[in-house]
């Protein structure tokens, strides 16, 4: 049975009154572009779901095809492909300047409708009087840089919106060229994986943390992707460098390491527990699976503690990641009750 290992650690503890209250087990791998372990906890071979904190590894083909250079996609749409964004209104605005540059509109997105995540953009659109779209989808980017992809991969046939008509299949041009990106950047065979749906309708795949740890050391240096590639990953990170908030939004764990570390770090997170890291200037890749699914409560954390261990930091970089890895928890009267703490992960 593909479940997780009962043997993996705890990573994270949430304390209250002097004791442990609850505990997160999980796995984590760190790798070398070699594909060397510089850090393995738990069981890394297991295939999991990345979910989506492989976006950017789903959005070469849209730099490689020449596809975003085709519709001078800019700095924030590139951003916004690789995303899982809040929902509000730049977000959207920019995701509909995507389709609008491959001559559709929002009724070509098969990612479907929710409100947005960011609570303050979600009752701006109830005050309006207005009902979500597509647009404000968390992966509405994604799902507009596989628009774009598909504008290149049509050719300038015509029946452009015929063509796209469900490009969410497995089987679909546009699906076939993004798990080919996948399958190459991890150097793991998908033949062998178990295949789902994801959240926003296309297939996903499971692999191995090793395998995805491996893929975002490579997406950090370009070593061990192809030429076109390394280039669109290179060019997606620098994106990503300088439009962090397309990213996650307001207040968002990603949005804000990025919005410090710029190029130095490129962090996503992905459903159900899932965070991965491309370190540039190390030259290494990070994945991490929290057994239990949790994200903000557990995933950030260890990512956190991860980029405190590995990286060179000043002072105040120190400071800004140990309150993302060691926090105090507070009641809705501002209370201090405890505290949700990283550990075990200077051990491996």
């Amino acid at each position: 049975m593909n479940t997780p290992n009962s043997n993996n650690p705890v990573l994270v503890q949430a304390w209250r009154g002097g004791i442990v209250e609850s505990a997160h087990r999980g796995a984590l791998a760190i790798v070398d572009v070699q594909g060397s372990l510089h850090t393995a906890l738990g069981d890394i071979d297991r295939p999991i779901f990345p979910r989506s904190a492989i976006k950017v590894l789903q959005a070469l083909p849209l730099v490689a095809s020449g596809a975003a250079d085709l519709l001078q996609l800019t700095d924030e749409e590139l951003a916004l492909a690789c995303a899982s964004h809040a929902g509000e209104e730049r977000h959207a605005r920019t995701a509909a300047a995507m389709l609008a540059k491959a001559g559709v509109d929002v009724d070509a997105l098969e990612c479907g409708t929710h409100w947005p995540y960011n609570e303050t953009a979600a009752r701006e659109l109830a005050r309006r009087g207005e009902s979500p779209s597509a647009l404000n989808n968390n992966c509405s980017g994604k799902h507009a840089g596989f628009v774009c992809l598909g504008c290149q991969l049509n050719g300038g046939r015509q029946n452009l919106r015929g063509f796209l008509t469900g490009y969410v299949k497995p089987d679909h041009a546009v699906m076939r060229e993004v798990s080919a990106a996948l399958q190459a950047a991890t150097g793991f065979d998908l033949s062998r994986s178990a295949r789902g749906t994801d959240g926003c309708s296309i297939p996903t795949h499971a692999v191995p943390l090793r395998h995805l740890a491996l893929a975002f050391a490579r997406v950090g240096s370009g070593q061990g992707l192809s030429p076109d590639h390394a280039r669109a990953a290179q060019r997606l990170r620098q994106a990503v460098a300088r439009q962090p908030f397309m990213v996650g939004g307001t207040g968002r764990f990603d949005t804000r390491v990025m919005e410090r570390f710029g190029e130095r770090v490129f962090c996503k997170v992905g459903a159900e527990g899932v965070h991965c890291a491309a370190l540039p200037e190390l030259g290494l890749g990070i994945a991490i699976k929290m057994d239990d699914g949790n994200n903000s409560r557990a995933c950030e954390v260890v990512l956190a503690a991860l980029l405190q261990r590995l990286l060179p930091l000043a002072d105040t970089d120190d400071v800004f990641l140990r309150g993302l890895a060691d926090q105090t928890l507070r009641n809705w009267n501002g209370i201090e009750v405890g505290r949700l703490a990283a550990i075990e992960v200077d051990r491996g």
